[in-house]
């Protein structure tokens, strides 16, 4: 069971989470970052670490957030790994706690 990058990190990209993980499983899109499922070993790290409360373990993702799960895995394959901590976006503290964002995710 892999971790899941959910919709509160849109618009967000928070990278907290990635200087914790132990196996650089993280990849990063324009305004978004997703987890390997083939990468993530489940330490539970990140999820902590995660000022958008945005990280899940597959089997608690809530499920209004369900196709977060494929669109980690499929986002995985083409984005680039993501190993040092960034400023997030400049709108992050604006968005973070608006729903409904997946509209805005840029690929």
């Amino acid at each position: 069971m892999a971790y899941v990058v959910s919709e509160s990190c849109i618009k967000c990209k928070f990278t907290d989470c990635v200087d914790v993980c132990p196996v650089d499983c993280f990849r990063e899109g324009p305004n978004f970052l997703v987890i390997d499922p083939d990468e993530c070993i489940d330490c539970t790290l990140c999820v902590a670490e995660c000022p958008a409360e945005a990280i899940f373990a597959e089997d608690d993702v809530p499920a209004d957030q369900q196709h977060f799960i494929g669109l980690n895995a499929e986002l995985a394959k083409i984005w680039p790994a993501i190993v040092e901590r960034k400023d997030p976006l400049p709108e992050a503290d604006e968005w973070v706690k608006v729903k409904n964002k997946l509209d805005h995710l840029a690929r």
